[in-house]
């Protein structure tokens, strides 16, 4: 095995057999490339920037079925980290966390890298590269509970209504952002929809989700409408013919829209109409989810609809919705 093997074996099986996006193999990989930098010089060493190997290219599938070249995170350590992956215990794994609870990481990041070690090891067992799981005894630390934000039926059509829909980048993030509310869909789902995944008549889309899994979600009228007046405006664009002819979305160069694109347009139109510059796009995530329950679907539609592989995801939400139930049980209750 060459140097680094054990680590950008697991990327590429993370990326080409797990189908995680990109973005979550490099956050992966920049936590291994951490810990290599921790067991080369203890916390000086993971103190300090550390960067990501070069990428290299590999044949890939895009979500359209056609092969694409997807760039891999590799990790570059130092000559004999490998040697110490192999050899790593319990121990070594406990001053790890411990380093990383002096750095002001939050509870939900620390796990998160936790997380990462522990799907590594299972690999590397599995594979035969290591005898023992060094993270075998070692549980998540338990979790801050915080509320998902979400924004009220005003404050969704004051951001609804900022885009300006007579030009073709006006009218393309206000499609974006009706998409976004009326389905639910993660901004990772939004800039991978292709013109054939929407049903105009039907009212649906066909979204491609975690892990390469497809649903079909249903969109609102006022949804499609903003659709047909993007793509009426892009039509009539003269360099349409040199847009990307499969994607939903593009940039004004014609490429397919990034999920970091997304964020940058709806902190503009945050900024314009006055709401809070926190939100992000999985805050109309939230808010999609939020507004069902209170208006009364049930916990399995929602859970179905977002796309959450298991209903106790989707329990976050009924905190939210304590204004119905308490009117509901107002309503019902004969001693209320």
């Amino acid at each position: 095995m060459g140097e680094n093997s054990f680590i950008n074996e697991f990327l590429n099986y993370l990326k080409f057999e797990r189908h995680f996006s990109p973005h979550t193999a490099k956050c992966y990989a920049a936590d291994l490339s951490q810990f290599c930098a921790y067991l080369s010089g203890g916390p000086a060493g993971a103190s300090a920037s550390f960067s990501l190997g070069p990428s290299r290219s590999a044949t890939a599938v895009s979500s359209g079925g056609q092969p694409t070249e997807a760039s891999i995170a590799t990790v570059a350590v130092k000559p004999g980290v490998q040697a110490k992956l192999g050899e790593v215990d319990t121990e070594q794994v406990r001053s790890f966390l411990a380093f990383l609870g002096t750095q002001n990481y939050s509870k939900s990041t620390i796990a998160r890298k936790l997380a990462t070690l522990r799907s590594f090891y299972k690999f590397c067992m599995r594979r035969g590269y290591v005898q023992t799981n060094p993270l075998a005894t070692i549980k998540t630390p338990k979790q801050d509970k915080r509320l998902p934000k979400f924004l009220d039926l005003d404050a969704i059509n004051k951001l609804l209504a900022t885009p300006d829909c007579n030009t073709l980048l006006g009218s393309r993030d206000r499609a974006m952002l009706e998409v976004m509310f009326s389905t639910g869909v993660r901004v990772s789902e939004l800039v991978d929809l292709n013109f054939a995944d929407v049903e105009m008549v039907n009212r649906t889309i066909r979204v491609r989700g975690k892990g390469k899994k497809q649903r079909t979600a249903p969109i609102g009228p006022t949804a499609i409408a903003a659709i047909q007046r993007y793509l009426e405006l892009r039509r009539a664009d003269a360099r349409s013919a040199r847009f990307d002819q499969e994607a939903l979305f593009v940039n004004k160069h014609g490429q397919r829209l990034s999920t970091r694109s997304v964020r940058r347009k709806l902190d503009k139109y945050l900024s314009e109409c006055g709401l809070d510059p926190t939100i992000s796009p999985h805050t109309l995530r939230h808010s999609f989810a939020t507004h069902m329950l209170n208006n009364g679907a049930d916990l399995r539609s929602v859970q179905e609809l977002l796309g959450h592989q298991s209903i106790s995801t989707t329990q976050v939400y009924t905190h939210l919705t304590t204004p119905r139930l308490k009117a509901a049980y107002d309503d019902a209750h004969p001693r209320a």
